[in-house]
């Protein structure tokens, strides 16, 4: 599904931030791998189900960064253009899934199964990750818009997604160690499930709000019917749109 937005590039543009685009990717698929690694062993170590979580978590964001960079790995637009609502579709069940795991994952640590140990290591990060993903997802965002490419800006929502259960893996993991509230985090991963939800309903209807306002209408500050975006949209233009 190719967005309005892409029209007025220049090919070598185009071809500049598809590149742009995969090393991003490749950022990300990296740096989760890494993640998933350390919290799931940090989490077997600590009895941690929010740790093991965490990292299963990354192992579901790697599916979706993967599923982006199998449609950037195409040279040819045309191509990127018909792989990108397989790589939606793909991306959508990655959030719905993230969901469905951090829901039970939730409950059952709201119902007491389970108790975790103080874990140094989870900690550490939790904090790593809370700056280092909103800076990839925020690049990705970036690049994806102006490429048009609503596969790119639904993976950055779910890589910002991560930053929110980063902090909700870091607030959770304290209050646990320093008060014993040990209900803090499921309650929050509650949200964050909620979140989840949402962001894949829209992967999985193409909603391109905030990959299509159209170069000139950017420009002139406009949200017309015909660049994609709706009147309620706030990532289109201005400066949340970055």
């Amino acid at each position: 599904m190719s967005a309005p937005g892409a029209v007025g590039l220049t090919p070598a543009r185009r071809d500049a931030l598809a590149r742009r685009v995969r090393l991003l990717v490749a950022t990300t698929i990296s740096y989760n791998v890494v993640e998933a690694v350390v919290a799931v062993a940090a989490g077997v170590a600590a009895s941690s189900t929010a740790l093991v979580g965490f990292g299963l978590d990354s192992v579901i964001e790697v599916s979706s960064a993967a599923a982006v960079a199998w449609q950037f790995a195409a040279r040819e637009h045309a191509v990127r253009e018909a792989r990108e609502r397989i790589a939606l579709r793909i991306i959508a069940v990655s959030f719905f899934a993230l969901a469905a795991y951090v829901t039970v994952g939730s409950l059952r640590a709201l119902l007491g199964h389970g108790e975790a140990r103080h874990s140094l290591a989870g900690l550490t990060l939790a904090a790593v990750s809370l700056v280092v993903m909103p800076l990839l997802s925020a690049a990705q965002r970036r690049a994806g818009r102006q490429l048009g490419s609503a596969t790119a800006v639904a993976d950055s929502k779910q890589t910002l997604l991560c930053t929110y259960l980063s902090a909700v893996l870091l607030v959770g993991l304290a209050l646990n160690g320093l008060f014993g509230w040990a209900w803090a985090d499921p309650v929050a991963g509650l949200v964050i499930a909620v979140v989840a939800v949402k962001e894949g309903r829209e992967a999985w209807r193409g909603d391109t709000c905030c990959a299509v306002p159209s170069a000139d209408a950017t420009a002139a500050g406009e949200r017309t019917e015909g660049s994609g975006c709706s009147p309620d949209c706030s990532c289109c233009g201005g400066p949340a749109a970055d």
